[in-house]
């Protein structure tokens, strides 16, 4: 999963990113409403986090202009706690949930993964797949009842794969959601990660759909 952070504040920007990074998921960051809204715009995020008072282009007009433009990605707004109307205007603007400042980073994280979750319609931080669950919570894996240990990287991938079960993913959306907009992308390392994941759960539970991408399912037949 992929998430982008538009926040002007360095430390508190920072301090988002790598709780987000540590959480499993892949980040991009802004300064300003002006990055913000390019990187919003260009590039596929699961997830935004963005801030209300931005410098150059305020977060509001970011996400209106993101929604002008169809985007849909699930957006959580940051605001000052005596703004209750900041809050009201960015609900109205097309903001899935909002956090108030000061925050606790953990009620962040909580918000973010239920906006995941809705998006994909999963109701519970739990996510089951046959044997395999996934807790979104504490990002642990099990395959029936025993702990199942994985590395950043495939955590990232096997994730995606079950938010989105049923549904085949392309290569191409992988590498798209997996990796932050820095890393050096090569969709021939996704084989390499599915490859490893199939030796850690069933492997006939990521199936290889040819010629378009994988799907994962309950390995039922």
């Amino acid at each position: 999963m992929r998430v982008l952070v538009v926040e002007d504040d360095p430390d508190l920007n920072r301090q988002l990113a790598g709780a987000l990074k540590e959480a499993g998921y892949a980040v991009d960051t802004a300064a300003d409403g002006e990055e913000g809204h390019f990187l919003g715009d260009t590039e596929p995020y699961d997830a935004v986090v963005l801030d209300i008072g931005l410098p150059g282009m305020d977060g509001l007009r970011v996400l209106e202009a993101w929604r002008e433009a169809g985007r849909n990605m699930p957006v959580l707004i940051l605001t000052a706690r005596d703004r209750w109307s900041d809050k009201v205007a960015g609900i109205d603007a097309g903001a899935d949930d909002y956090v108030a400042k000061p925050f606790h980073m953990e009620e962040v994280l909580a918000r973010v993964r239920a906006l995941l979750r809705r998006a994909a319609g999963h109701a519970t931080s739990e996510i089951a797949c046959g044997p395999v669950r996934l807790d979104t919570r504490s990002s642990r894996v099990s395959v029936d009842g025993n702990p199942v240990k994985l590395t950043s990287l495939e955590y990232r991938l096997l994730s995606y794969l079950m938010h989105h079960k049923d549904r085949v993913v392309s290569r191409t959306e992988l590498v798209e959601h997996l990796y932050d907009q820095d890393f050096d992308r090569d969709s021939n390392t996704i084989e390499v990660f599915v490859g490893r994941l199939r030796k850690k759960i069933p492997g006939d539970q990521i199936e290889t759909v040819r010629g378009l991408g994988y799907r994962m399912n309950d390995g039922a037949g």
